[in-house]
């Protein structure tokens, strides 16, 4: 399996509560169509409660909203040069991480908050989501010159974390 981007270093937190069974990568592929995105977000969800992963529900909870705006993103603006997406679901000791990857080579970046904007703001949602989680997000080129989007959150850490200062 090909692993997409980095998963952050361990900013030395303490180990979640109960000890994880796990540590792995897993990939599916969706059509480039609306109905992927709730269907992504089960998914992952899905895969998360199997594998027992001990996040908070708060944290849960931003995770899927992530996984939705990026899959919507793709949906939106790739579907056109990609007519499939790839979610992974990276997750180790103390990160999980999700990765949305299209063919499409385009990088987006986030935009300015804007009242007067209709749409647009999903990876400002998601850089919002995961600085105040305490993790990261960023956009990578891939080898075949489409991209990874991705976000990593740090397992049962609390709000602020060593990675961000506040």
């Amino acid at each position: 399996m090909e692993i997409l981007g980095s998963v952050p270093p361990d900013p030395g937190q303490a180990p979640p509560r109960r000890p994880i069974e796990f540590d792995g990568a897993w990939r599916f592929t969706a059509p480039a169509l609306d109905s992927s995105v709730p269907r992504a977000r089960h998914a992952v969800r899905d895969l998360l409660g199997r594998q027992r992963v001990p996040l908070r529900e708060d944290l849960l909870h931003g995770l899927l909203l992530i996984v939705s705006e990026l899959v919507t993103n793709a949906v939106q603006h790739a579907a056109l040069l990609s007519p499939e997406v790839a979610v992974e679901v990276s997750i180790g000791p103390h990160w999980v991480r999700v990765a949305v990857e299209d063919d499409h080579p385009y990088r987006p970046k986030p935009l300015e908050a804007d009242d007067d904007r209709i749409g647009g703001r999903g990876l400002l949602l998601v850089k919002t989501i995961s600085d105040e989680a305490g993790g990261l997000c960023d956009v990578e080129h891939t080898a075949n010159g489409g991209k990874v989007v991705w976000a990593a959150l740090p397992l049962g850490a609390p709000a602020t974390s060593p990675l961000r200062p506040r």
